[in-house]
Order: structure tokens, then C-alpha cells, then sequence
């Protein structure tokens, strides 16, 4: 069973070693329409048995098979045809995420084209990357630096956007010359089930991409693994502990984008009316669940109830309605216990801060996991809803004395994923950014560019995605000294 126009071949079985197989559990994965609360997909549940069965897969064909002895063009050739097959099927995989995860059908088609455009970038990068340098030596007559394949890679993708960050780790595995194993979220699995029919449909060879959909346990024992070699992860903070853990145990390579409670600082020169619909914007976007979303607003005391009011007006004009409805502004939240963590937080947030709109569910919507944007003021930056990631359309607005005060209430957090100042002026935004510990920082609103570097300070995470920065991490360095010039590199 699948959503109307999304056209899975197989979503009763999990892929491993080239087959489609039923897996080892029986058991089946319910995904339910956050719009409608309805059953509109089931999908294989993978055990233990199965991650065992797709880790000896891609460990197999690792260690014996053709992929990593192709040259890096004969790689690259099988990612240009999955690219074809991915484009072909944009329509599908937008039409699988509003489904899913209640994202809106107005911003799905983009989205969706952006991430595929994004797997034709890194093909391009690839293309050009040298994976062998020869370096000056003291040490022999020729000294080279091979980048080799990491190895076998877990590729472990979240629920809100599971198809561009899912393609982005499969494409630097592939690239590089890994095998793959994709563990998607058990709320959306149905991008990596398409991923995998993109693999099939080039001629991967057998074992190189690999598809298996469990819940926490089952995961869990992927990473714990010993034919793993590498863990790419994006998810919470609280399991990117337990992997970084786990791979601690045996020295294996993981890299963790994790979760954020970024801030946006308004300074003094930027018109109020501006930052309040630029705000509202973006906590709304994608119903605020987001890992780099400008959740708290850091603004001087002598403008917050100015501004306050103003963002107050700006939501209150917000659309909330059903995904495919092209009016609406803010769909729902993508399942029953994200509805229920939010509603805790704002019951938190009443202790401490002034509730000034939104809070409660839409009158006018008697099913789906919707919540309407909520405002809260006078937050202090110790409180529950300063410090931990809410993960919806939760806006926390903070008083602050000078910029120097805004900085230091940024750094305080335990996460360091973004940030923004909402200034004209590029001088001062530059010297903010370089001030406050992120691993993204933007001028005047949300910005990420997944050509560049995006990953986190602190709990936000470990290492880079996108850019070549992203390829690197799927690979070793070897340095070889010769006593002479090898024929071919």
C-alpha cells in the first residue's frame, strides 16, 4: 500500500544484495497522514536479522565485489543514471513526502528538485576530485595521498526531510567507492524505497546499496554492528549520543548532524514590521520542524514589545490548514507524539513567559496533528523553551540589553547548528557571525546552501555534510612513499 501517485514496486520487502526479500520479521510499518490520521502506506519492518543480513551485503560487496576496484568514472556513470531515474520520479517523491510527513504540496515540488539537484552537484564535484595527489616529499622519491572509501556506511535519515538528506549521504558513499546501508525513518520511508529502485534501475552492483526499515531497536543493532564502518547520522541529539558512543567503542567514523535552538539577533537598524513577517515566515516553515530553525529571537528590551505585537499580527494572518490545499500557510506536524511534545512545551512556557498568541489547536480543523504559531515573550534564555529543541512552530522572543548581551544570550545553548542577525548592515553582520559559535550563520533570515559546509558547534553535531567538506568524511587518507613514478594513478 502507497499514496495515490507514489508508485513503489515493493513496499512489502526490504532490498538487500540487489534481491527484494521479505523480511525476516513479518511484520509490517503503518505510515499515517498527519492531515487526515489515516493509514496511507505500509511499508517491511526490518529486525535484527535483516540489518545483520543487509551489514553482510554491503560487507560483501566491499570487500569482494566490483565497486570499490571501478574507477571513480565508472562510478560516477551508475550515479548519472540513478540522477535520470530520481528525476523521472520528482512528482512521486513529492507527492510521497506531503503524504507522509504533511509537508505542503506548494513547497514539496521545489524541494523535492532541489534535493535532486543537489545529488547532480556532488556527481559534478566528484567528477573533478582528485582521488589521487602526488605532494612534495622528503621521505621518497615520489610521495602520493590516496582518498580511499571509508567502507561500509549506515546512511540513518530523519523524518523531515528524508529525501534530500538520505540522496546527499548515498550520493558521497557512492562517490567515494562505500557500500551503503539506508535505514530511512520508520514515518517516512518511502523517498529511500524510490532511491533504491533508482539503484536497481542503473545496475548497481549487487550489495552496494541496501534498504532496511526498522524502529529504534532494530536500528540500534545496525550501529552497534561491527561490519559498519561508518555512521551518518542526522536525528536527535539524545541518539546521536548513543551513536557517537557506540562508535567510540571500536574507533568507528560517524559523522552527526544533529538538533539546534538557533537564534536570530535583530539589531537596532532593522524595521520591525519587516523582522515580524520574516520571522513568522520561517518559524512556520515546514511547521517549524526544522534542525537549523531561528527559534529564539534575541532583541533589544527597548523594541521586544514593539516587536512582539507585531509578529503577534503576522501569525494570527497565517493559513493553517490541509497540505494540498495550495492556501495554506501551516500544515500539521508530521505525527500524533510531535502534536503532544509541542503542546508540552507550551504548557512549559506558560510557567516562565508570557503566552501571547497561538498555543492551542485550530478550532476549524477536527482531524490531522495541527497547532496553531505560537508566540512567547519575556523569555528567559534559561527556560525550558530557550534551551531545548521544540521542533514546531514555537517562537521564543528574548530581551536583551546591548549586542554584546545578544551574543553572549547566543552562546548560551548547549547547541550550535545557525544563526542570523537581522541587520542592513554587512560589516556588523560579518562581526556578529564570526562571534557567535554556530556552524551556520546568516544575514537577515534562514539560510543554508548545501553546496557549502553544513553541520554544528557542540551538541549540533560532529562533522560536515555538503560541499566537498561532505565527501571527505567518507574517506581515508593513505600516504604511499616510492622510489619511483607508478605508471598509472
Amino acid at each position: 500500500m502507497t499514496p495515490t501517485g507514489v508508485n513503489v514496486a515493493h513496499p512489502d520487502k526490504v532490498y538487500i544484495g540487489g534481491q527484494w526479500r521479505e523480511a525476516h520479521s513479518g511484520r509490517s510499518i503503518e505510515i499515517v497522514s498527519p492531515n487526515t490520521e489515516q493509514v496511507v502506506a505500509v511499508v517491511a519492518e526490518a529486525d535484527e536479522a535483516d540489518m545483520d543480513a543487509a551489514v553482510a551485503a554491503a560487507r560483501d560487496a566491499f570487500d569482494h565485489g566490483p565497486w570499490v576496484a571501478l574507477r571513480p568514472a565508472e562510478r560516477i556513470s551508475y550515479l548519472k543514471r540513478m540522477a535520470d531515474h530520481l528525476r523521472a520520479r520528482e512528482s512521486e517523491i513529492a507527492k510521497a513526502w506531503t503524504a507522509q510527513m504533511g509537508g505542503l504540496a506548494s513547497f514539496a515540488g521545489p524541494m523535492t528538485g532541489g534535493s535532486t539537484m543537489t545529488f547532480d552537484n556532488i556527481i559534478a564535484m566528484a567528477e573533478k576530485f582528485s582521488f589521487v595527489e602526488q605532494r612534495p616529499t622528503i621521505g621518497a622519491a615520489v610521495g602520493l595521498v590516496a582518498y580511499e572509501p571509508v567502507g561500509v556506511v549506515a546512511a540513518i535519515a530523519p523524518w523531515n526531510g528524508p529525501y534530500g538528506i538520505m540522496l546527499n549521504k548515498v550520493a558521497y558513499a557512492l562517490a567515494s567507492g562505500c557500500t551503503v546501508i539506508m535505514k530511512p525513518s520508520p514515518e517516512t520511508p518511502l523517498e529511500a524505497y524510490i532511491i533504491a529502485e533508482a539503484a536497481e534501475a542503473a545496475g548497481v552492483p549487487a550489495g552496494v546499496v541496501n534498504l532496511v526499515c526498522g524502529h529504534r531497536e532494530a536500528s540500534d543493532h545496525l550501529v552497534c554492528n561491527h561490519g559498519v564502518d561508518k555512521v551518518s547520522f542526522t536525528g536527535s541529539t539524545v541518539a546521536g549520543k548513543r551513536i557517537a558512543s557506540v562508535c567510540g567503542e571500536r574507533i568507528a567514523r560517524c559523522t552527526l548532524e544533529l538538533g539546534g535552538k538557533s537564534a536570530a539577533i535583530i539589531a537596532d537598524d532593522f524595521p520591525i514590521e519587516a523582522a515580524a513577517g520574516l520571522l513568522t515566515g520561517t518559524i512556520t516553515m515546514m511547521s517549524g520542524q526544522v534542525c537549523a530553525m531561528l527559534s529564539r529571537v534575541i532583541v533589544p528590551r527597548k523594541r521586544h514589545d514593539e516587536l512582539a505585537s507585531a509578529i503577534s499580527a503576522e501569525m494570527k494572518k497565517v493559513v493553517v490548514g490541509y497540505s494540498d490545499d495550495p492556501t495554506t500557510q501551516l500544515g500539521p506536524v508530521a505525527m500524533k507524539r510531535q502534536l503532544e511534545r509541542i503542546e508540552m512545551y507550551i504548557e512549559e512556557g506558560k510557567k516562565t513567559a508570557d503566552l501571547i498568541t497561538g498555543g492551542g489547536r485550530p478550532a476549524h480543523l477536527n482531524r490531522g496533528y495541527f497547532i496553531e504559531p505560537t508566540l512567547f515573550a519575556n523569555v528567559k534564555n534559561d527556560s525550558r523553551i530557550a534551551q531545548e529543541e521544540i521542533f514546531g512552530p514555537v517562537l521564543s522572543l528574548i530581551p536583551c540589553d546591548d549586542e554584546e548581551d545578544a551574543i553572549r544570550i547566543a552562546n548560551d545553548s548547549n547547541y550550535g547548528l545557525n544563526g542570523s542577525v537581522l541587520t542592513n548592515d554587512h560589516e556588523r553582520a560579518y562581526r556578529i557571525a564570526r562571534r557567535v559559535r554556530t556552524g551556520g550563520f546568516g544575514q537577515n533570515g534562514l539560510r543554508m546552501d548545501f553546496g557549502l559546509p553544513f553541520g554544528g558547534f557542540k551538541q549540533s553535531g560532529v562533522g560536515r555534510e555538503g560541499g566537498l567538506e561532505g565527501m571527505m568524511s567518507y574517506l581515508e587518507l593513505k600516504t604511499i612513499l616510492l622510489d619511483g613514478q607508478p605508471a598509472a594513478l
